[in-house]
């Protein structure tokens, strides 16, 4: 295959949309308002020291208020939590409408009834294209075993559904 070939983003959505991810939720309270974003490009890093990573778009408008943030909240969405999904995606409207979440004494937002979540502070960020790959730094994280995961595949929200 020739490398110097132009590809497509619609092409590259497509192909990218067949591997099925979970979605997240990235909040915390900036100037003593909640702020927050949904994002499926979260991934673990190392377990030592403890980092995990998200990939931000560099035209996110969310983004550039939401670093300003010690801690960020990371919370994996579950499968009841699609409207969340759409919220925290949406470019217009309250995010956190019908959401309920606590936030700590660092300012990182954790929303309830989400399967897991890990409190992080940016250890990093690494420009990658048209996004920023955003390091982050576990200091605490909890997962809820018996809640079902949202699934972010071909560009919908679903759910996992277990083998017999």
């Amino acid at each position: 295959m020739d490398t110097h070939t132009a590809l497509h983003p619609a092409d590259l959505r497509r192909v990218f949309g067949a591997f099925p991810t979970g979605v997240t939720a990235i909040a915390a309270f900036v100037d003593g308002s909640p702020v927050g974003l949904a994002a499926s490009s979260f991934t673990s890093v190392s377990l030592d020291p403890p980092l995990a990573s998200v990939c931000i778009a560099k035209t996110s408008t969310t983004w550039p208020v939401l670093r300003r943030a010690e801690r960020l909240g990371v919370s994996v969405l579950s499968a009841d939590q699609e409207h969340l999904g759409r919220q925290l995606s949406s470019r217009t409207g309250d995010r956190f409408t019908g959401a309920t979440w606590r936030a700590s004494n660092f300012g990182e937002i954790l929303l309830d009834g989400a399967c897991a979540w890990l409190d992080c502070s940016i250890e990093r960020e690494l420009p990658a294209g048209d996004h920023d790959i955003v390091l982050l730094r576990i200091h605490d994280l909890h997962a809820d075993r018996g809640a079902e995961p949202l699934v972010f595949h071909q560009s919908s929200f679903g759910r996992l559904h277990r083998a017999a």
